[in-house]
């Protein structure tokens, strides 16, 4: 089996893929404490909750993504299979800044950090369609409202 050339290779796939881990660990330990929403008013608590949810959802998208990326290099899938929908980078909500800048600098880092590790794979994972993708309008057009969010 032919695999596409881009940017992805298996040192930096791995390295992502460590990072995303360790990061996603991380942020466990760090959310599971709770201690930000025992002191803070309401509004900060919920805030901090909802933030918390995003960190989580963005870190386990990063992870499935990466782990399809893994399994199509192995061979595990086709490259035809890895790209439908559901093998994309989901999406994840971004976070709000102005409540963000409420947190403990712990939390804001760790926000920073999956946002920044989000990003840098939905750029690759762009780019990568964008190379073994038809040519169609609609697909391009789609693709380019999907890099948009």
């Amino acid at each position: 089996m032919e695999r596409p050339h881009h940017e992805l290779t298996p040192k930096l796939l791995d390295s992502l893929y460590v990072e995303a881990m360790v990061l996603a660990d991380e942020a466990r330990s760090y959310f599971d404490r709770d201690q930000v929403t025992a002191i803070a008013s309401p509004e900060i608590s919920v805030a901090f909750s909802c933030e918390s949810l995003k960190v989580t959802t963005r870190l386990m998208h990063s992870i499935a993504w990466l782990l399809n990326q893994k399994a199509m290099r192995a061979g595990e899938i086709s490259q035809h299979d890895s790209h439908g929908d559901e093998r994309d980078l989901g999406y994840s909500p971004a976070s709000d800044d102005f409540q963000v800048q409420r947190f403990p600098d712990e939390a804001k880092a760790l926000i920073a950090a999956s946002e920044d590790l989000y990003f840098r794979l939905q750029r690759i994972s762009t780019k990568m369609r964008a190379r073994t993708a038809p040519a169609s309008e609609p697909h391009a057009m789609i693709e380019r409202l999907r890099a948009s969010f």
